[in-house]
């Protein structure tokens, strides 16, 4: 499901941008509260990461499990 917020990204940055902990590939997501977040595609350790005020926060401590 796509966000507005996550939508504002240019598509050459959402090409490059990975899960920093499994380097898998990141989808738009929609948290428990519905805040856009990015899903990682990692079967093993799947972990979704928030996204504030437009810009996604790649930091390990701030994902959490999905």
């Amino acid at each position: 499901m796509s966000t507005a917020k996550t939508e504002a990204l240019e598509p050459w940055v959402r090409e490059i941008l990975r899960c920093p902990v499994t380097g898998a590939t990141l989808t738009d997501g929609v948290g428990p509260g519905g805040e856009p977040e990015l899903h990682s595609t990692d079967a093993e350790r799947p972990l979704a990461y928030p996204v504030r005020d437009g810009i996604p926060v790649l930091l390990e401590s701030d994902a959490r499990p999905l």
